[in-house]
């Protein structure tokens, strides 16, 4: 393995430096040249795999540092890659850098290279864009890396590839990056660049087995190495230390001075430039960002107020922008004797001690304000506020964050904003827009921006379609599908409007079931979490299935204390689910935890439809077709509430009951191969909402059942719950008995004929005989539209609806009406 560097010499190798707090009390020592004191400095972690920290001086992640030093740092080693590998290979060449902390380097290095496109690692998983490669870093306090670019090939060419990080200590990050990538995607040649090389003799020998093994040559370009020296007990003496010397969080700083509102400033950032490496930073961007840093340097400027000690702070991985905007805007406050000064916030919980012997002098505390998906945490800006210093403390700070990381948490009381403003006379805020891969599918819609819903009920796997026309009248759409010219799912109908008379059905539909349907709900519930999980992912079939998912998630809540994952997803019939949502789903959970939820089962074809789905999908292995649901009139499922057909307020009605959310549309002008279904949110219909009546009305008798469902759990349990698909045994029978010849123009039971009623052009109505109240809000329907209800015995559902089976405009009066035969 050639260095790439000069050999350090036996005269430099003896000189020993070590942090004067962090030496006397650890004892870790670092040997090497006279220019690590100026690379490094020495700090204790709050991580248990590693007790001390290397805290690099030109990084700009710890230590506030000129932004030209750190830009420059990086750029010298850039160009000395460069060198090393010519421009012929310089051109081929890829460099990827470590997140969270080398992210900046690493760009830097590129724009050194000059030549090569960016790459960073993320901890962040963004939907939609797949993951080319993973690897871990055994070391750090956070380890799962991720490589999303959104040129998929961008990997898969066989020129050298660079690897950035701030420091190269064991090798061990190198060598599971370069195992990952290698298998994926071989290559000759790897340069490993870091800031300081402290490998001990068996590292250095161990990666030069591994290369020979992989039969690639590996380069390491460095400024400096040395070595690290570690009492046999650190790791247990680091613990003690942290634990003695351990301090709450910087205060706010003392006096009368008000604190500044943070002021947001808008960079005018050029549209289509990525806000980093995390998708990938080629030259051209890097071209268009070096055009446009003087304008949006000076929109900062504006609002600095003669400041003259300034702070740009950037965010974990988000370096790189806020970089060259501190370049830029130091470029322009350097004539009237201003000073900037850039560093990052982090997640790595570091001892803070206030002494200058020591590299981390104070730690302003925050919650994580991006969403994280390993979960809310705690996040950390080092040596912004002053501590003891007066001298140290900045006039403004110019925080800078990604448009993801825009959110609440920023502003509250206690975030990142408000514990700046306690350390600064000046505060302003810029936000750069996380870049968008294209062909990325976003995460899920959640209300109220999408349906009436509380975000927390359900996330929509959906797409938002509700500026486009899709509503056409129910003659023409009939007549379209069963001439074969259009399919249900691609048009949707007008949403209908009940009367007065129609809405006080439902109410007391709602007021007579509601125990009937929390039993239901508790039931069902309860066996998923005995026999399918015991931290299910719900996921109910838009949008009969998703009042159903709120409730068992309520359930699970209140009678558990559980917080289920809920989302809803569209599957079509004859066009199966969605498997774009399923591709999410199976990105951010486990689908061996995935259960899906549907309101009821007629005759069984959606059943069957996502069962034949799953089936031909081999390259989404782990979900389960079994399907879970209130009411299995039908006999289709195994996991349900009862098997009962009874009436279910909520499919009285159609959006109003379901967070006012239309069915689910499948049209390939509207929906690509990469996307989401689609659906509409109806907000003008908010005046009739009531998805939370129906919610609240059931969830309110959870507790006077519970002894029910835990009689009826202990009964299912005991019971052979096979499917006896007897209802698709009726339906066929009645489609020759009627003459219909179309199993799909017979929809069975109470839910199913009520969707009869409100969207299609019903023929007739079948009801046993003696069916009572379950029905009142069918009859008024048909009385409506016109549609006899014809009462026979031996009908194993309350009621059956029946689609004209030769519709055609000619089959309607001039009302609108279905003609009766």
């Amino acid at each position: 393995m050639n260095d790439g560097m000069d050999a350090t010499t036996e005269e430099t190798r003896h000189v020993v430096w070590s942090g004067e707090w962090v030496a006397g009390r650890l004892g870790v020592a670092l040997s090497g040249g006279d220019e690590l004191p100026e690379l490094l400095g020495l700090a204790l972690r709050r991580n248990p795999k590693r007790a001390h920290l290397l805290v690099s001086n030109v990084l700009g992640k710890h230590v506030p540092q000129r932004p030209d030093v750190v830009h420059g740092t990086g750029v010298g080693l850039g160009r000395r890659v460069r060198a090393l590998l010519g421009d012929a290979d310089a051109a081929r060449a890829v460099v990827l850098g470590y997140a969270e902390t080398a992210t900046g380097l690493g760009h830097s290095v590129a724009d050194g290279l000059a030549l090569a496109p960016y790459l960073h690692s993320t901890r962040r998983p963004v939907p939609g864009v797949p993951h080319a490669a993973g690897f871990e870093e055994e070391h750090s306090h956070a380890t799962a890396h991720l490589l999303l670019p959104e040129d998929r090939t961008l990997l898969a060419g066989d020129g050298p590839l660079v690897l950035v990080d701030d420091e190269f200590s064991t090798g061990r990050t190198v060598l599971n990056t370069i195992r990952a990538l290698h298998a994926r995607y071989p290559r000759k040649r790897y340069v490993v660049v870091a800031l300081v090389d402290m490998r001990s003799a068996a590292d250095r020998t161990r990666l030069a087995e591994f290369a020979a093994e992989l039969g690639a040559r590996v380069d390491l370009v460095a400024l400096a190495d040395g070595g690290v020296h570690l009492p046999d007990d650190a790791l247990d003496r680091g613990r003690e230390l942290v634990a003695a010397h351990e301090q709450p969080p910087a205060p706010p700083a003392g006096g009368a001075a008000p604190r500044p509102e943070a002021v947001r400033v808008d960079l005018g950032w050029p549209a289509g430039l990525p806000d980093g490496g995390r998708h990938g930073f080629t030259p051209a961007h890097r071209a268009l960002l070096e055009e446009r840093l003087p304008a949006m340097a000076a929109r900062l400027a504006a609002h600095l107020g003669g400041a003259r000690r300034i702070l740009v702070l950037g965010n974990e991985e988000l370096m790189y922008a806020p970089l060259r905007l501190a370049g830029a805007l130091d470029a322009q406050v350097a004539p009237a004797g201003g000073t900037v000064r850039f560093s990052t916030t982090t997640r790595s919980p570091v001892l803070a001690v206030d002494d200058p012997g020591y590299a981390i002098r104070t730690r302003l505390a925050f919650p994580a304000h991006d969403h994280p998906a390993d979960g809310p945490g705690e996040r950390y800006a080092y040596n912004v506020a002053p501590g003891s210093d007066p001298e140290r403390r900045f006039d403004a700070v110019v925080a800078v964050v990604d448009s993801a990381g825009d959110r609440p948490e920023l502003h509250a009381p206690g975030g990142l904003l408000d514990r700046l403003a306690g350390h600064t006379d000046r505060l302003l805020l810029a936000v750069v827009p996380a870049h968008t891969p294209r062909g990325a599918v976003p995460g899920p819609l959640r209300g109220p921006a999408f349906s009436s819903y509380a975000p927390e009920e359900v996330g929509w796997l959906l797409q938002d379609l509700s500026d486009v026309t899709l509503e056409a009248p129910t003659e023409e759409r009939e007549e379209a599908i069963q001439r074969g010219g259009a399919h249900y799912a691609e048009s949707l109908p007008v949403e209908y409007q009940p009367s007065e008379e129609y809405r006080e059905l439902f109410h007391a539909a709602l007021r007579t079931s509601a125990d009937r349907i929390a039993r239901a709900v508790g039931t069902v519930t309860e066996t998923v979490l005995a026999e399918r999980s015991p931290r299910p992912v719900l996921v109910s079939l838009a949008r009969a299935g998703t009042p159903v998912g709120i409730l068992m998630r309520r359930w699970a809540a209140h009678v558990h204390g559980l917080d289920l994952p809920h989302y809803a997803v569209s599957i079509v019939r004859g066009r199966g689910i969605d498997t774009t949502a399923l591709r999410w789903l199976a990105a951010h959970h486990d689908p061996a935890d995935v259960v899906f939820v549907d309101g009821w089962t007629g005759k069984g074809a959606i059943t069957r439809e996502l069962a034949g789905t799953l089936a031909a999908l081999p390259d989404l292995p782990g979900f389960d077709p079994r399907i879970a649901v209130l009411a299995d009139p039908g006999g289709c499922v195994t996991t349900y509430g009862t098997r009962d057909d009874f009436l279910i307020p909520s499919a009285c009605l159609n959006s109003t009951v379901s967070g006012l959310i239309s069915r689910t549309v499948l049209r390939t002008d509207l929906v690509g191969p990469d996307d989401f279904h689609g659906a509409k949110f109806y907000r003008e219909l908010a005046d009739g909402d009531l998805s939370a009546t129906f919610l609240d009305t059931v969830a309110a008798r959870f507790d006077p059942v519970a002894d029910a469902v835990a009689a009826d759990v202990r009964e299912l349990a005991a019971t052979d719950r096979a499917p006896t698909w007897a209802g698709w045994a009726a339906v066929e029978r009645i489609s020759e008995e009627y003459g219909i010849h179309d199993i799909n123009l017979v929809k069975p039971g109470v839910g199913e004929t009520t969707r009869v009623l409100l969207r299609r052009v019903p023929w007739r109505i079948l009801a046993r005989r003696g069916a009572g109240s379950d029905l009142d809000h069918v009859r008024l329907l048909a009385e409506q539209r016109g549609v006899p209800v014809e009462e026979v015995d031996e009908l194993p559902y309350t009621c059956v609806g029946l689609i004209h089976p030769r519709f055609t405009r000619g089959a309607t009066g001039a009302d609108g009406r279905a003609v009766a035969s």
